[in-house]
């Protein structure tokens, strides 16, 4: 078919065109299984995934072995104390330093707590006795949280051994405990007080896993026209037009990502009561931009790619990418000045700023219009890249 041929099609409205488009798109999701995955089945399994892996917040009863080599009361005391902390269980206690370096080798115990001989009679006598305690680095969160409690533990030992000798030799309480802390803190953690992994974590896995699911499933949309060869069919009913063609193909795909998108925010705010400062519609607006913008951003990646297989490829590596360059799990501040530049790409960058302006800290809707604009500005890009677009859809033959 020549072009004379596909711009004889009588000219249609533009709704009844992209109202046409998107019932053709409606059965082509429905004769696909792979559309039903990724758009429901994936999103689905990631919140039932996550939010029970991480159900009580932190990780609790985490194993260590602990050391006594003093075996008085005052060691055992100190045992149980540390292992009365929520996030540390005692779960094994030896006098050999060899079977606790042995169990956490295996993987049995992710720390030992070593209580020196004569612990007890050197702190009474102000010997100042040694705790030691060792973490496997291996296991990063873990290893930092029985590193907490051990020091902690620790400390306490070291003030309450304090107020005993000085209780002994005639001191007030008050007078004892401005020696062991002459500087009390106060500190306030903002934001999220419980130190919930959950309420860090999930507020942006499900959506990075969202943004993913939408690169892949636009990439495919488009790229599975090209590679069959409908793209003429497919652009006559849209009145050979690029624009109205692309909308009505993705309206579907914005209408049940949006419902998706939304499910996860009842799952996080309602259910889960995570913060919502702001209340629901910041955060629901944000949801919906992130889903519009991460349409544009696959469009813009089959457009520069026209070709399935290079199209999918740079979907998954960019939505992978996102996972680690937009600052939940390592501060961009903190990232080479060409990487803070680059993680303005990706939208799910400022779904994050928005999220933690928002939902967290509860600030005025002022302060992240910005990002609000940025997410919007994604919209621009399928016109960056429409003529090379549409040239491919006119004209590229799929190899095999």
């Amino acid at each position: 078919m020549n072009n004379e041929k596909l711009n004889s099609t009588p000219k249609l409205s533009i709704v009844h065109c992209q109202l046409s488009i998107a019932r053709r798109e409606v059965l082509r999701i429905c004769k696909s299984p792979v559309y039903f995955f990724c758009m429901l089945v994936a999103p689905v399994i990631c919140v039932l995934f996550f939010l029970s892996l991480m159900k009580d917040g932190l990780p609790t009863d985490l194993p260590i072995a602990v050391v006594d080599m003093d075996g008085s009361s005052n060691s055992r005391n100190l045992i149980r104390q540390l292992d009365a902390f929520e996030q540390t269980k005692v779960a094994m206690t030896t006098v050999s330093f060899e079977e606790a370096r042995r169990a956490m080798q295996e993987g049995k115990v992710y720390g030992i707590f070593y209580v020196p001989k004569d612990f007890g009679a050197d702190a009474t006598a102000g010997r100042q006795p040694k705790l030691s305690f060792y973490t496997n680095g291996t296991y990063l969160i873990a290893a930092s949280l029985l590193f907490r409690d051990m020091k902690t533990i620790s400390v306490l030992a070291g003030a309450s051994v304090g107020l005993q000798t000085g209780l002994a030799r005639g001191y007030t309480e008050d007078q004892i405990m401005a020696q062991l802390q002459p500087i009390v803190v106060d500190t306030h953690a903002i934001g999220n007080p419980w130190l919930n992994y959950s309420v860090y974590l999930n507020n942006t896995l499900l959506p990075g896993v969202l943004q993913l699911m939408i690169f892949l499933v636009t990439v495919l949309s488009i790229g599975s026209e090209i590679k069959y060869s409908t793209t003429r069919e497919w652009l006559r009913m849209g009145g050979n037009s690029l624009t109205v063609s692309l909308i009505g193909k993705m309206l579907p795909h914005t209408l049940i990502f949006t419902v998706v998108a939304f499910l996860y925010a009842v799952a996080l705010y309602g259910f889960n009561s995570f913060p919502l400062n702001s209340g629901w519609f910041p955060m629901l607006s944000a949801l919906f931009l992130l889903v519009v913008a991460s349409q544009a951003v696959g469009i813009f990646m089959i457009g520069v790619l026209p070709t399935f297989r290079l199209g999918l490829s740079s979907a998954c590596l960019f939505g992978m990418i996102a996972f680690s360059i937009v600052g939940f799990s390592f501060p961009v501040l903190g990232m080479d000045p060409t990487l803070q530049a680059l993680s303005n790409l990706f939208p799910l960058r400022h779904y994050f700023l928005i999220y933690v302006d928002q939902a967290l800290n509860g600030r005025s809707l002022f302060y992240s219009w910005t990002e609000y604009a940025r997410l919007m500005g994604f919209l621009v890009l399928p016109f960056l890249i429409g003529k090379n677009l549409k040239n491919a859809l006119l004209y590229f033959k799929y190899i095999p």
